[in-house]
């Protein structure tokens, strides 16, 4: 029979050929020979997801056992699946991969020695199994020999589930068993799945050893200054941490431990939408060949990338490994911030651009997670939805919030961080009228809290949300700073953004356990 690599505990046998940690080039070729994507010229292997271009939260589970059931925040976006069900589906996932070649990747999760975690990714496809090779720690060949994995996931596309017969919302379904250390995936072949379950997990484990886990990306000034990035998608997280004046240390989650900031990955997954060399150098030269575009439109005669194109989806991206962002932080591992910043993407064009937080302000925007989406994509739509994702990463964080404010809080007073809340979405008034703030301005005011010039700027008090506004920033023109005046019509902005504190207090009002000092900390509603 061969060497099985240990599968048949989990009951996967009489395989086909298994792969194990092939390298990058490997994969590129049988992924290429199995006819599972195309070279773009840059090197990249170009592939297509088909029905889900993005995460599902709707289809994740949490496998509800005697050992967790107290400890997960349920509702929401943390289901439960009885033991039974998951057994009945786990039986038929199993049977499914009798007979296929699997590419299994073992390595691990979390730079920080102390504190990762060994993993085992066993994948139906090859080009998936390129992304988890590039997004996650790659094992030196020592510790490869010495493996052996404290979380697994099983990643087959093509199996279906059965929503009548197993208990899930649809076809698709993302399963989470800490009973079993495991993970299962079907029915979607959006690679962000496998890594975002990954980090799920660590984000429930982390906390009983005392660690921060955050969903935010970080960088590392020439100084050795950490910084840490905050924001939902969309809100440049990726964008602003990869900075050519600062040293990157991973972009979408790290841990904050007793020692200093880790990075989760190996890797970066990046929005490409609207990519540029001119704008985004870093991650365009990072394209390249052992990086994977996913769902990005490439002419299938010509090769030619249109990075412009939102044909297949808004959410197109580019995964590669994080030593093809130059000067990166190898591993990834950095002090303790002395700066946290807040993103988000204000399509009511009513947040500054960047204002100063005090710790009770930190936390009720930590706890608020606020950014926006735009209500549709077709011309002279022009009211923005107001988005809450608790944590800044609420489908990730199986806890309660509170077990996640609390240690971010208390690490921000420990260690004395300024926190700033950044705007990078739209001034002059809200989307259809405003205009999107400019990057060049946005990478200007981070830099500026980030040296400590800010440190030595007037601030006065926004009236409505109540934090401290910069009236001057180098490089920055002092008349975009508030945004009340950046309005043609002053009432019309008065107007938006009581309508958006009320927004918050409406949602904050679920934080009924919050302390008062943070309740108190919010916007003066409508």
């Amino acid at each position: 029979m061969g060497n099985t690599l240990g599968l048949e505990k989990l009951g996967i046998i009489n395989t086909g050929k298994l792969y194990r940690n092939l390298p990058p080039a490997r994969l590129v070729e049988v992924a290429l020979a199995r006819g599972e994507g195309i070279l773009a010229p840059n090197g990249a292997l170009s592939v297509i997801t088909g029905k889900y271009t993005g995460r599902s939260p709707g289809d994740r589970f949490f496998v509800d056992t005697p050992a967790v059931h107290d400890s997960i925040s349920w509702g929401g976006v943390n289901q439960a699946m009885t033991e039974a069900n998951f057994e009945r589906l786990y039986r038929r996932f199993t049977a499914y991969l009798q007979g296929r070649d699997l590419f299994i990747f073992d390595g691990f999760v979390g730079t920080d020695p102390l504190y990762r975690m060994p993993i085992r990714i066993i994948n139906e496809y090859a080009w998936q199994n390129l992304f988890v090779h590039q997004l996650f720690v790659r094992p030196s060949a020592d510790e490869l020999a010495r493996h052996a994995p404290g979380f697994t996931v099983i990643c087959a596309p093509g199996f279906m589930a059965d929503p009548e017969e197993d208990g899930t919302h649809s076809e698709a379904f993302i399963i989470l068993n800490f009973d079993r250390r495991l993970v299962i995936i079907g029915g979607t072949s959006y690679a962000g799945e496998m890594k975002k379950s990954i980090f799920t997990a660590m984000n429930y484990l982390l906390p009983e050893r005392g660690v921060c886990p955050m969903h935010c990306s970080a960088n590392m000034g020439p100084a050795g200054d950490t910084a840490l990035f905050f924001g939902l998608s969309g809100t440049g997280k990726t964008t602003l941490s990869a900075d050519p004046e600062r040293r990157l240390i991973g972009d979408d989650e790290h841990g904050w431990s007793d020692n200093g900031i880790f990075n989760f990955e190996g890797g970066c997954y990046a929005k490409c939408i609207k990519l540029s060399a001119e704008h985004e150098p870093q991650i365009y030269n990072a394209i390249r060949f052992g990086s994977v575009l996913e769902n990005v439109v490439v002419d299938p005669e010509t090769r030619a990338i249109d990075y412009d194109s939102d044909a297949l989806t808004e959410n197109t991206r580019a995964a590669y490994p994080v030593d093809f962002i130059p000067n990166a932080v190898i591993p990834g591992i950095g002090g303790h911030p002395r700066a946290v910043i807040f993103l988000t993407a204000d399509a009511f064009g009513v947040m500054p651009p960047i204002a100063k937080l005090t710790r009770e302000q930190a936390m009720y925007h930590f706890l608020s997670g606020y950014t926006s989406k735009l209500a549709g994509t077709e011309r002279g739509i022009t009211d923005p939805q107001a988005t809450f994702s608790t944590c800044f990463g609420a489908p990730f964080l199986p806890r309660s919030p509170f077990v996640y404010a609390d240690l971010l809080g208390e690490r921000i007073a420990r260690h004395n961080a300024n926190v700033y809340l950044v705007n990078t979405g739209w001034t002059g008034g809200p989307y259809g009228i405003g205009r999107r703030m400019s990057l060049p301005y946005t990478r200007a005011m981070v830099r500026a809290a980030l040296n400590g010039h800010l440190e030595k700027v007037e601030f006065v008090r926004d009236p409505i949300f109540g934090f401290l506004v910069p009236t001057s920033c180098p490089g920055v023109p002092a008349e975009i700073l508030n945004p009340r005046n950046t309005w043609a019509e002053p009432e019309k902005y008065e107007a938006m953004a009581r309508r958006l504190a009320g927004l918050f207090n409406d949602n904050f009002r679920k934080f009924h356990e919050a302390p008062q000092e943070i309740r108190a900390a919010g916007p003066v509603g409508k």
